[in-house]
């Protein structure tokens, strides 16, 4: 992320979001699909992939840090993680968050 919300797309998936409409979605831009639950304050600081990354929130709200940028990412919103960037994220839920992440 260049610190603009270019990377973010709002609402890309309607809520409730389904995780098969999600990953069908992926696989034909060439991204896997996983599923991942944290606990409220989880934190994962500092990670840097050779590869693109794919994020959406199913259920619950994540903090971002991309390049030093912070945002706010809910429900339906899909994020584009360029290889090499560092970034971090954070459950903001009160309580436990659901989303997908993928690489090309």
């Amino acid at each position: 992320m260049t610190g603009q919300m270019d990377d973010v797309d709002r609402g890309k998936f309607p809520a409730p979001v389904d995780h098969g409409v999600v990953a069908n979605s992926w696989a034909e831009r060439g991204y896997s699909c996983h599923t991942f639950t944290d606990p409220p304050g989880q934190e994962w600081n500092d990670f840097v992939h050779s590869t693109n990354e794919l994020l959406t929130v199913l259920e619950g709200r994540l903090e971002l840090t991309l390049d030093g940028a912070k945002v706010d990412v809910g429900p339906g919103d899909e994020v584009f993680i360029p290889r090499d960037i560092y970034h971090s994220v954070k459950n903001i839920n009160g309580g436990k968050t659901r989303w997908l992440f993928g690489y090309d």
